[in-house]
């Protein structure tokens, strides 16, 4: 059978549009939701998120305030569990982070996007979780990106910052032990001794696995003479500066994976919750060029490496 040139063209034409339309469905995601207002004291609206979140099915893992004006909650749940326990390092994404930030005079309530960070981590939408938050804190608006990422360019192997940048998968392995008790056993004892300017926030171990994750916030680093940015406020007071506020962003996790200690990659970890940070400027990747260095060896010296 032949076809004319105008049935060919128009074949063509018809395959064209149908990729580009498919191509223009995927959904553009941003990291970070914020929640409802709420007034009153730091102290007044942590135990009401609190509240909320326990009220609404979650349970509470761990709170630290990274610096003076913030503080960050860490919960889960039974599908957040199942859903870290069946995904390849999904034990990254076993913690939900919620953040009370005062900016000028009022208090922001924001928290991770579920569906940007199952997607970026393989552990899927995570439709219920998104759900429950929004009962449980609300659903203002996203925000983390002006255009945000599309969703078939975020997942595990997929997104990078740029090229030679690591991706989801990359991981550094921060320590080998003899099995996963001694590994958990050295992890926990340097967090209690504040080794590496951290301390602990959480620990969470995945049910049926031999998989610990650890929320650690690096409070104190290498000391303010070392030069490196590598805290938790050094950091974000240089690429967290717009009016809504990206403190759930930390903490930073170590998991003890069978015998092994991994962790992300700072670079990666920092660029796919703040994937609109220019490479230079003065909020740009250049003004933290040591923090990926610093955060790694701040891991590496809980896990005791």
């Amino acid at each position: 059978m032949k076809f004319s040139k105008s049935c060919i063209y128009l074949l063509i034409l018809s395959i064209t549009l149908l990729f580009f339309n498919s191509a223009g469905q995927a959904e553009n995601l941003k990291p970070f939701i914020l929640g409802n207002s709420r007034s009153g004291s730091m102290e007044e609206v942590v135990a009401s998120v609190q509240t909320s979140l326990t009220d609404h099915g979650f349970t509470l893992v761990g709170t630290y305030q990274p610096y003076f004006s913030a503080t960050v909650i860490c919960a889960t749940n039974d599908e957040l569990l199942s859903a870290a326990s069946n995904a390849e390092n999904g034990g990254f994404g076993a913690a939900q982070r919620i953040a009370v930030t005062k900016v000028d005079e009022s208090m922001q309530v924001s928290y991770v996007n579920p569906l940007y960070l199952g997607t970026a981590y393989g552990l899927g939408k995570l439709e219920k979780i998104s759900e429950a938050l929004e009962k449980a804190l609300g659903h203002e608006n996203e925000f983390g990106s002006v255009k945000g990422v599309k969703e078939n360019k975020l997942g595990p192997g997929k997104y990078h910052y740029k090229m030679l940048m690591p991706y989801f998968g990359d991981v550094d392995i921060l320590n080998t032990f003899d099995d996963h008790q001694s590994g958990t056993a050295t992890v926990e004892k340097n967090l209690a001794e504040g080794i590496g300017g951290t301390s602990k926030v959480y620990r969470i171990d995945l049910p049926g696995k031999e998989i610990s994750v650890f929320g650690v916030a690096i409070l104190l680093g290498d000391g303010p003479d070392s030069g490196a940015k590598d805290t938790d406020k050094e950091i974000l007071d240089i690429i967290d500066y717009r009016d809504y506020r990206s403190t759930a962003y930390l903490p930073y996790e170590i998991m003890v994976q069978g015998n092994q200690a991994i962790a992300l990659r700072g670079r990666y970890r920092i660029a796919v919750h703040f994937p609109d940070t220019k490479m230079v400027g003065e909020h740009g990747f250049t003004a933290i060029m040591s923090a990926p260095g610093g955060i790694k060896k701040a891991l590496k010296a809980v896990s005791g490496n």
